[in-house]
This record gives C-alpha cells, sequence and structure tokens, in this order.
C-alpha cells in the first residue's frame, strides 16, 4: 500500500458525487488517498473497523473464508463502488468480509467519525448509500439462494453475465476484465476443475469462446436459460 499525495479525479467516487460541492472542501480536508498492488489486501475479515473505502480506480474482490481452504466471493468492486461498508455495526466492530485487490487500485478512504458527519450533512448521499446497501442486500440474499437451490451449471452461466455486465466488453467484444478460473469458481460456490469443465461445455456448445484467459459471451440468451 502507498498513500497518494497529488490530485485525484474527485468525480469518479461515490464519495464526491453524492456530496454537496460545498462540503467537499471537508472532503478534501479528511479523505486519504491509498494505492495498492494487484495481490495486496486492503482490510481482512477480523480486522478492526477503521472506516469506510470509496473505489478511485482497479478491480478488487471482496470474499470471506467458507472453509478452512476455500473462499467465497461475495462480489467485485470496482470505480464508483464502495467497500469497507459492511463493518459498519452499533455491535461488532470488525469487518465480518476481506478485500483483496484484484487489479492495481487506488481507493478513497474516511474515518469512521467523518463517515458519520458526512452522512448527517449530506441527506442525497445518505439517502444514495441507503440504497446502494439494500441493492447489495437483495443481491446477497439472491446469491445465497442461487447456492443452495440452483445448479452449479446455472451458477457458473449467471456469474459470466453478470461479470460482462459489471466490465462490460471491449473493441473485440471479450469482457473487459480477465479472471482466472479460480475467482470465477470461488464467486459461484464451486471448484476449478468444475468451472473448467463448464466453460469447455460451453465454448462447445457456441454459449461463449475464449482467447487464453480472455472471454467472449456469444450467446447470452442460451447463458440466462441455464439460469431458469
Amino acid at each position: 500500500m502507498k498513500k497518494e499525495k497529488r490530485d485525484f479525479d474527485a468525480g469518479c467516487t461515490f464519495l464526491y458525487q453524492r456530496c454537496l460541492k460545498e462540503w467537499w472542501p471537508a472532503l478534501d480536508a479528511h479523505r486519504q488517498v491509498f494505492r495498492y498492488k494487484k495481490g495486496e489486501i486492503i482490510f481482512k475479515e477480523g480486522d478492526v473497523v477503521q472506516g469506510v473505502f470509496f473505489m478511485v480506480d482497479g478491480v478488487v474482490k471482496v470474499h470471506k473464508q467458507w472453509t478452512d481452504d476455500k473462499e467465497l466471493i461475495i462480489r467485485f468492486a470496482r470505480q464508483s463502488d464502495i467497500i469497507g461498508h459492511r463493518g459498519l455495526s452499533t455491535h461488532n466492530h470488525t469487518y465480518p468480509i476481506s478485500a483483496t485487490v484484484l487489479a492495481d487500485a487506488a481507493v478513497c478512504f474516511i474515518t469512521i467519525d467523518f463517515f458519520r458527519s458526512t452522512l448527517a450533512v449530506n441527506q442525497g448521499f445518505a439517502y444514495d448509500f441507503l440504497m446502494f446497501m439494500a441493492d447489495e442486500l437483495q443481491l446477497s440474499e439472491q446469491r445465497m439462494r442461487d447456492l443452495a437451490h440452483m445448479q452449479v451449471k446455472g451458477r457458473v452461466a449467471k456469474a459470466l453475465l453478470s461479470i460482462e455486465k459489471k466490465f462490460g466488453v471491449d473493441k473485440d467484444g471479450f469482457i473487459a476484465f480477465t479472471f482466472n478460473r479460480q475467482d470465477i469458481a470461488s464467486y459461484t460456490g464451486t471448484t476449478y476443475e468444475t468451472v473448467y469443465k463448464l466453460l469447455v461445455d460451453f465454448s462447445e456448445a457456441g454459449f461463449i469462446k475464449t482467447n487464453g484467459k480472455d472471454m467472449a459471451l456469444l450467446n447470452r440468451a442460451g447463458l440466462t436459460a441455464l439460469t431458469q
């Protein structure tokens, strides 16, 4: 981790986008920007909560230890997303999840005390943050139902559709961020071997195409049908 001293594009973060312009000088005075390399941990499960992180750029996975040797990826975060907010609680003061960098990232950090002040002063920010939490809770509940009731093939298909929606595609039609097969396995609650086999099956069925680790979705309707 390296503390970033130079200016950054304030407009790209959820924090600055939702706060009153009159509050920006206070944000400038209290926020810190940290830059992390791929593989670095921003915070880990069980750490004492220090504050909330707003993504400036890069890609981060938010994950939880599932078993002794497996993790479950809760979601992926990128520019304009928030991480660390799951640690907000009136009774528990540790992070219940971890955040690890998948692609070099910069985050804007504010302490819990200043975060609370920001909520109190900025009604628009407070409302949008509440909606962000509500949307995330709904998605988390849906994912838990999928893990319990949806076949693995459907979970992997849904994950590919979700990842493409999150990151978009490049000029050649490939998903704009390259995920390794293990991260897809951890995101869908299955094994690397199962994901590898299913991706081969999807490719042979014409649902996807791959180029090394890059992947493009060719038949979204076919993938969607697998999730029904």
